[in-house]
């Protein structure tokens, strides 16, 4: 079977690629067509997040492990895509190059048969540019619930630049 992707630049839905490739193929597989799609060299640090429905990043999968050995990670070179995406299973989410944190956003949008003579993967279409820099990510916290506290502190005269009240020892080290 064959397994299509909408791939989507994160905040510019006018950015993306659709690439067919085969579902016995590894996630590093589709990592290496969407850095070719996109213009990327293929040589940053990667990772594919499961993700549901609402875009919350799950599990992460990774091009490299980093742990030495520490913890058990996922590599994408033994992660066929067919364990991770199913009809119900749609989504993913895949940062690139995590100094400039490109994201982009993962969709199967459709299964279907291998066409003869088809090299896969296979970029079916481009719209539009990737931009020089990654679009500014505007990273919101949800409600803080210690705000309130905090206004209590400063509504009593607390002073984070004035330590003297505190039981700190600045030498602590």
């Amino acid at each position: 079977m064959i397994y299509k992707f909408r791939i989507v630049l994160d905040t510019l839905d006018d950015v993306f690629r659709d690439i067919e490739i085969e579902e016995n193929d590894t996630l590093e597989d589709l990592h290496n067509a969407i850095t070719q799609a996109f213009g990327f060299d293929g040589t940053e640090m990667a990772s594919f997040y499961i993700s549901d429905e609402e875009w919350n990043q799950g599990e992460e999968i990774v091009l490299f492990d980093m742990s030495e050995g520490n913890n058990s990670v996922r590599m994408m070179n033994e992660t066929a895509l067919d364990t991770v995406v199913s009809k119900k299973q749609t989504q993913l989410i895949y940062v690139y190059d995590f100094f400039s944190m490109w994201t982009f956003y993962v969709e199967l949008g459709d299964i279907t048969q291998p066409e003869d003579g088809r090299d896969y993967p296979n970029l079916m279409f481009v719209q539009g540019q990737l931009p020089d820099s990654p679009p500014d990510k505007n990273f919101e916290a949800e409600e803080d619930p210690y705000a309130e506290e905090d206004e209590d502190l400063y509504s009593q005269g607390g002073d984070f630049e004035s330590l003297d009240d505190m039981d700190f020892d600045e030498n602590w080290n």
